[in-house]
């Protein structure tokens, strides 16, 4: 039941007494289908989730006093993570939450809370597959998965797992024989880390190849693929990205601008829409052509005779305890107006644009780099 504040001298109604017996089975219950962030209305309640994708439930500050509580619970497919806004929120076992999972939140102060897991919730799981290493992340020890190549996830132990995934980049543009002198940069693969459940089973995993680099006329094989784990309808997807484009737009996924090709975004699941990533930059004309997009900022417009960059990546060596520091997912670089020769390839399993052609006809675009993904448990 929630919290009832009574007077003294009070005489309670019916319904006042009958509330006063519910039990903690009998908690006032809001469900949500989408993630959310919690009210003071939710001091003493049961929030319950319900949701086939990943959701959060987000804490924050000066809602609740110390000695509240609130229990949390995941009857929906997928996972629930809570989620320390301007709040702390600690545990000893998972914030995490596989369906049919849950436990209690109690505060300690108006902005210091620590989640309880009840008993019957999931932990994680285990599995073999790829390159297997160990690793500490704040103070927590994992084993850490890398895949670069189609394999299989082999799950023996069904449970949560740590997922950080990259699509391939797009290839760039090239330099066509009608006189337009360079290719715009191809755009990065999208980036996906998520925490998921896995039953005990073998799960395909595929990851993606590079966008091929263009020739000269746009073509539509410039789109880098994406990487996932089980089937693209059910599981995770990191899209690929769009490939830059030789004297208008970029490619999908995403919206390139007269030349860059667009960054990927993050794909769930089936729920493939309007993509989310980080645009390609605009081109300045019969010059440098424009970058691609990144994992994390658009592609820079041309605006001389030289190339713009592409945009930012980002790194995996937080997730990876520091044993994989290679930034990954950086848009292809916009060709040169002058030069006379083809792109550079974004590097092997990084997500990485390839670069446009520089300036002379029927220049050839990099092609765009391999997508990679990793996975943890805790051990």
């Amino acid at each position: 039941m929630a919290l009832t504040t009574f007077t003294s001298g009070q005489v309670l109604t019916a319904a006042q007494m009958n509330a006063v017996q519910a039990n903690d089975y009998n908690q006032t219950v809001s469900t949500k289908t989408a993630s959310y962030t919690l009210v003071a209305a939710d001091k003493g309640t049961r929030v319950v989730m319900n949701n086939a994708g990943s959701t959060t439930i987000t804490v924050n500050t000066s809602l609740f006093n110390a000695g509240d509580t609130l229990f949390i619970q995941n009857i929906g497919a997928g996972t629930c993570t809570i989620t320390a806004g301007t709040a702390t929120v600690s545990t000893t076992g998972s914030l995490a939450l596989a369906q049919f999972g849950g436990g209690t939140l109690y505060f300690t102060s108006a902005g210091v809370s620590i989640f309880f897991l009840a008993g019957a919730s999931t932990g994680y799981g285990t599995a073999t597959g790829g390159s297997s290493s160990s690793i500490t992340v704040l103070s927590i020890n994992y084993t850490l998965l890398t895949f670069t190549s189609d394999t299989n996830l082999v799950v023996s132990k069904a449970g949560l797992f740590d997922v950080y995934m990259v699509g391939a980049g797009g290839g760039g543009g090239g330099a066509d024989a009608s006189g337009f002198p360079s290719g715009g940069g191809g755009g990065a693969g999208g980036l996906v880390q998520s925490t998921i459940y896995l039953a005990a089973a073998s799960y395909a995993l595929d990851i993606g190849a590079g966008g091929a680099g263009g020739t000269g006329a746009p073509l539509a094989s410039r789109n880098g693929f994406g990487s996932c784990i089980g089937s693209a309808t059910n599981f995770i997807v990191a899209d690929g990205g769009g490939g830059g484009g030789f004297s208008s737009t970029g490619f999908i996924p995403g919206v390139g601008s007269n030349g860059g090709g667009a960054g990927a975004g993050v794909q769930t699941g089936a729920s493939a829409s309007t993509p989310i990533g980080f645009a390609g930059g605009s081109n300045g004309g019969d010059a440098g052509s424009a970058g691609g997009g990144g994992q994390s900022a658009n592609g820079t417009g041309a605006s001389s005779a030289t190339g713009a960059a592409g945009g930012a990546g980002a790194s995996p060596s937080t997730f990876t305890g520091g044993t994989f520091a290679t930034t990954i997912g950086v848009g292809g670089k916009g060709g040169n107006q002058t030069g006379s020769s083809n792109g550079t390839a974004g590097g092997a399993n990084t997500g990485t644009g390839g670069d446009g052609a520089n300036g002379g006809a029927n220049r050839t675009g990099g092609a765009g780099g391999s997508g990679r993904i990793f996975v943890r448990f805790k051990v």
